[in-house]
């Protein structure tokens, strides 16, 4: 095995151990004591109806991917944020403080490192079995 494949295999574990610990504090962080205070400063249209603990696992996330998508994608018009930002075009996100926006950035931020550098880790795994 060429030495460069090895430091490449140790650096992609390497990012996925690190983007898993991150996704776990960002979201026991978020869950357990921010979650009030974001949902208070996002207003998402989907909590006027019901509290955000009565909704089922799934469409808390999908409330949380929201703000995330409004975060970063702010002036993105016609892409895969649009529905995000039409949803929360109330909130401005420069505007919010950090201790509300870095456990969200946090959590999906680190499933998006955790997902390339899993998928890479794969493909060396791979590569390196056949020779």
């Amino acid at each position: 095995m060429p030495l460069y494949f090895s430091h490449a295999l140790v650096l992609t574990f390497t990012f996925f151990i690190t983007s898993t610990f991150v996704f776990f504090i960002s979201g026991a962080y978020l869950f357990f004591y921010k979650i009030d205070e974001v949902n208070a400063r996002f207003k998402h249209p989907y909590l006027r109806e019901r509290k955000f603990l009565d909704l089922p696992m799934s469409i808390r996330l999908t409330i949380t991917f929201d703000y995330f998508l409004r975060i970063l994608f702010h002036q993105s018009k016609g892409s895969f944020a649009q529905n995000a930002n039409r949803l929360l075009s109330h909130v401005e996100p420069v505007n919010l403080p950090m201790g509300v926006r870095w456990p969200i950035v946090g959590l999906w931020g680190s499933c998006a490192v955790g997902l390339i550098s899993m998928l890479g880790l794969w493909a060396l795994l791979i590569i390196g079995s056949n020779g």
